[in-house]
């Protein structure tokens, strides 16, 4: 398998010498397989030579959206099992195989909030932890908005959607029911691209 260098449009900024910090992988193992994700064993070589075996996540990409509205966000408030507690976050989820990442931004928008937005607004794309997993979040503002009154939720979603004042998000974020370090990354580039 070809090495995949994610430098998108920072492509300048891989030297002589980062060529070196470059492995090889050689084949991969998979060791388990959910619904969520796939844990796969690569086995990967360094430019000197040395090989070794590693755990990566093999999951779908993923999109946050950041919905807009006047001095307000568009939040929703969630279950989050990994942490045992519930999460203030931007609307968001899991891209369906076969969609682009704008359209998964507007589905995920519509089904958690009832919100369509006529203009999205692309503000970046990260890897959420490229130590361990290969999959990408694409973060998008949506501006514009208009309620349709009406949530669609999947059969094991349960999330309330409100309005919360921009300034109580932006003082807030990263303490209490803010804890998702995805929401303060999509905060941040909100803030670099579109202002408060």
């Amino acid at each position: 398998m070809e090495n995949a260098v994610f430098l998108g449009e920072n492509s300048d900024l891989l030297s002589e010498s980062d060529k070196k910090l470059l492995w090889k992988e050689n084949g991969r193992k998979p060791l388990l397989q959910t619904p969520v994700l796939n844990v796969t064993q690569t086995e990967s070589t360094s430019s000197d030579g040395l090989t070794g075996n590693y755990i990566v996540m093999e999951a779908r990409d993923w999109v946050v959206v950041i919905p807009a509205l006047d001095d307000d966000f568009i939040m929703v408030k969630q279950w989050r099992h990994g942490s045992s507690s519930l999460s203030v976050e931007f609307p968001g989820g899991v891209i369906e195989s076969g969609e682009n990442p704008e359209t998964g931004a507007e589905r995920e928008l519509l089904e958690e909030t009832g919100y369509k937005a006529g203009k999205l607004v692309h503000l970046g794309t990260m890897s959420p932890n490229p130590a361990l997993f290969s999959n990408h979040v694409h973060f998008y503002a949506a501006l514009e908005l208009s309620d349709t009154g009406k949530q669609s939720l999947d059969s094991d979603e349960y999330l309330n959607a409100f309005k919360m004042p921009k300034s109580r998000v932006f003082s807030e974020m990263g303490s209490g029911l803010f804890q998702h370090a995805l929401m303060a990354a999509a905060l941040g580039l909100y803030r670099e691209k579109i202002g408060k």
